[in-house]
């Protein structure tokens, strides 16, 4: 699962969340070298005429585009989130795209964990609710991931209490 429960410290109970990714960086390398070797294979029938300095442009800019669009998609995926969990103070910090920052913290006496089945952008969405606002967590996730993280919070929560 793309999240874990670090070991418990003299902080707190701390989760670790993260997107799922299907992509590893060794294999986007690979992707990109096997796509520009199966592009280069038809450039050997016109090795040595004009017709290979006409097409080159064409192929390496279809590389690059898809280095590119495989580069951008891995960073607006570095999503972290971080959810630090205290007897007096649960704290969830959301580590965005392009060094966004977001925060949120509230009492774990008062915080609920709600799953919205549907209305939510995801089914069995995720939300904190009880501190100044509600806040998505685990959007990410799969269904089934969600399913079971819930269940995994609402045991820590009790175990506060």
């Amino acid at each position: 699962m793309p999240y874990e429960w670090l070991p418990p410290s003299p902080e707190g109970a701390r989760l670790h969340l993260w997107p799922y990714r299907s992509l590893p960086r060794r294999g986007f390398v690979w992707f990109v070298g096997a796509t520009a070797a199966l592009i280069a294979v038809p450039l050997i029938g016109v090795l040595g005429s004009p017709v290979l300095w006409a097409l080159l442009p064409f192929l390496i800019a279809a590389i690059a585009a898809i280095w590119w669009a495989l580069d951008r998609s891995y960073r607006d995926a570095e999503i972290v989130e971080d959810l630090l969990l205290t007897p007096a103070r649960m704290t969830l910090t959301r580590h965005g795209p392009r060094g966004r920052h977001q925060s949120w913290e509230a009492n774990p006496h008062w915080v609920r964990v709600e799953r919205h089945e549907t209305g939510g952008p995801v089914p069995q969405y995720l939300t904190f609710s009880g501190g100044p606002r509600p806040v998505e967590i685990g959007a990410f996730l799969t269904p089934e991931e969600r399913l079971t993280l819930e269940h995994e919070l609402r045991q820590h929560l009790r175990a506060l209490r």
